[in-house]
């Protein structure tokens, strides 16, 4: 039927308004008649030029009072309360001009004519423009879709409204787990229980569901995501309720499923008083500001208002970016906090020192390193120039700075590494032991001194080189997603939640903790690359489902890759005052051995002598336990280069001497 009528949904507006006006005037003609046979029994037509006059009189000034009113202004699809107000009022001065014209043309009306014909007009009028309205926006518009909204709350009826103004979506129904709300209707959209989902996408063909619950916690989250997995939907997400609420995002504006909802973990609240401890009122300065923790932390910090921030990174670009992020944060926000953007590499102690000296700095976050295991197994000498060395140097920096406290961000891939990286942050952990137990001594002469501690966590959500966005971005161009091993299972934390851990974490220290957060549960990563294909809408192409969309193929550990990380070296493992932090007392050199190891290392390294430096990994309590050969690229083609020349030397000679 909408279908047939198509031709009049496309007609200028000028046309529709004439429609609407020739429609009431039959209306207003029909109301009168039918007020004539609810008052007398009988269908009277116009029996005398008396009654005609006034049914044309009446006619005019409806149509006058309903213009002036704005009625056919009122876009039916987008019919508001201000129509209904307008419809009401203008039949009430239609039925007292049915009064006045009767007593001015001495027609024979009776009395209750015009009571009568005021609800006929309004449910005659009113009820096309409603029934116009429903057709119009239940009707199927080209190119749109069928959808569940998981969530009948606020957060859902606003979600359907915008989609009923955008016309890109058709909702067929709400999904709710409030058993109260099941089988009724709201804005004209019936309520399901969740146990209804199958039969609902079967029945409507549904390709997407819509989670319109901002307000749920992760884990309250996992489990609705959990129930839809088995489902061939695409999941998409309202963003996050405070972006609502703070006018950040629109409920309109759909997502896709955060991937921390896959984890499920709730965040803890941070403790007020341990992120203020180290940074309020004080100069704070971070290294690799510029990279994905580095970054966090800093956002994190400027909220807790320290004096004065520096942001540190050998990368211009790095830097340009970050100063920029938070300098547009200060102006939104009543901080007042100096920004200090300085580009410099932590290879360089002068560098360094002479920063921390110049600007006072109270607290260091050490968050500088490079961390693509591949990589460095590739670059083996700028890792540990970077991690071991870099590390030292800050550290020492900041003692002769008088710096307060000292935090670094270390990794999971300390811990009995397989890889030069793991080996080398381990080194800058071994640093900042040792100085730990010279800085001890100090603060036993109530000597001024500098807190070191070290906070060691796993995988963190979103950073660069993180396998989420490559997953992604595999889905979106439907190509196979690559993953390294079937078993391989990693730990993860959002970025946010590890920055403000660290922060806290650093808050507790005494001088050389161990700071180890809790990651929760592992992740198998095979499993998230899956969850990931499914929530897209699509399925996992197989063995057994060969027609599925999207293959996942295996492609090998890659060189010191590890099938699963681990956090701690021992057992020994405390609690602390927050619930994700705990404290790990571990091996560790003195400062004089640590010293000797790194200045065998510094020459190994300024010899390009790889051997040497894997050698010294492996002696040092590093615990490093190397699963592939010296990977380094310019070590292997000199060796390549070298081997060349060797058998060429050896063909001439044979050639001399024959």
């Amino acid at each position: 039927m909408i279908r047939k009528l198509n031709f009049i949904w496309f007609l200028p507006r000028f046309y529709k308004r004439l429609i609407s006006l020739f429609l009431d005037a039959f209306f207003i003609f029909l109301a009168f008649v039918f007020s004539y046979w609810a008052r007398l029994g009988e269908f009277r037509v116009v029996s005398s030029d008396a009654i005609f006059l006034v049914l044309a009189g009446t006619i005019f000034i409806t149509l006058i009072a309903n213009i002036k009113l704005g009625l056919y202004r009122a876009i039916l699809r987008y019919l508001t309360f201000h129509a209904f107000s307008a419809i009401l009022v203008g039949a009430a001065i239609s039925a007292l001009s049915i009064t006045s014209f009767a007593y001015f043309f001495e027609a024979n009306i009776p009395r209750t004519v015009p009571i009568i014909y005021f609800p006929f007009l309004v449910m005659l009028c009113g009820g096309s423009r409603v029934l116009i309205r429903g057709l119009l926006t239940q009707a199927p518009q080209k190119g749109s879709e069928s959808v569940l909204v998981f969530g009948a709350g606020s957060t859902g009826r606003q979600l359907t409204l915008a989609l009923r103004q955008a016309s890109s979506y058709r909702v067929k129904g709400f999904i709710d787990r409030d058993q109260s709300l099941a089988n009724t209707i709201i804005q004209g959209v019936p309520v399901y229980n969740v146990d209804k989902v199958g039969e609902l996408i079967e029945k409507y063909d549904i390709e997407k569901v819509l989670l319109a619950i901002p307000k749920a916690s992760r884990s309250e989250r996992k489990q609705v995501i959990e129930q839809l997995m088995p489902y061939p939907v695409e999941v998409l997400t309202v963003p996050d309720f405070n972006d609502i609420v703070t006018g950040k995002a629109k409920v309109s504006e759909l997502q896709d499923v955060a991937v921390d909802d896959l984890l499920g973990r709730d965040v803890v609240e941070p403790v007020a008083s341990l992120m203020q401890a180290n940074i309020s009122g004080k100069v704070v300065m971070v290294t690799g500001a510029g990279g994905s923790i580095g970054s966090e932390l800093c956002r994190q910090i400027i909220a807790q208002q320290p004096s004065t921030l520096i942001v540190f990174d050998v990368s211009e670009y790095a830097v340009y970016q970050i100063d920029k992020e938070l300098n547009e944060i200060l102006e939104q926000e009543p901080f007042n906090v100096k920004i200090v953007p300085l580009i410099g590499s932590v290879q360089r102690i002068n560098r360094l020192a002479s920063t921390m000296k110049a600007f006072g700095v109270n607290t260091v976050y050490h968050a500088a390193a490079y961390k693509h295991v591949p990589l460095v197994e590739y670059n083996v000498v700028e890792g540990v120039r970077n991690n071991a060395f870099g590390t030292y140097y800050s550290a020492k920096a900041a003692i002769e700075s008088g710096v307060e406290s000292f935090v670094l961000i270390s990794t999971d891939k300390a811990v009995r590494p397989t890889n030069v990286m793991g080996a080398t942050k381990r080194m800058a952990e071994l640093g900042l032991q040792a100085l730990a137990e010279a800085e001890a001594k100090k603060a036993a002469k109530q000597e001024k001194f500098t807190r070191f501690c070290m906070v060691r966590f796993g995988n963190v959500l979103g950073s660069s080189g993180s396998v989420i966005p490559v997953f992604k971005k595999q889905i979106l161009e439907n190509q196979p997603i690559t993953v390294t091993h079937p078993d391989i299972i990693r730990y993860f934390m959002t970025i946010p939640e590890a920055a403000q851990l660290v922060i806290q974490a650093g808050a507790m220290g005494k001088g050389g903790d161990v700071f180890v957060l809790d990651m929760g549960e592992p992740v198998k990563i095979v499993d998230l690359a899956k969850n990931l294909i499914r929530l897209s809408g699509l399925e996992v192409k197989s063995d057994a489902n060969p027609n599925g969309d999207i293959e996942i193929q295996f492609t090998g550990l890659r060189p010191g890759e590890k099938l699963f990380e681990e956090l701690l070296i021992g057992d020994n493992v405390k609690e602390t005052q927050h619930k994700r932090i705990m404290t790990a007392n571990e091996r560790f050199l003195s400062l004089p051995d640590f010293v000797q190891t790194m200045e065998q290392l510094d020459k190994a390294c300024h010899d390009f002598d790889h051997e040497k430096v894997r050698e010294i990994l492996i002696t040092a309590p590093t615990d490093f336990q190397p699963t592939d050969g010296i990977g380094d690229l310019v070590w292997n083609a000199k060796k390549a280069l070298d081997q060349q020349t060797e058998d060429s030397n050896v063909v001439q000679l044979k050639e001399h001497v024959s």
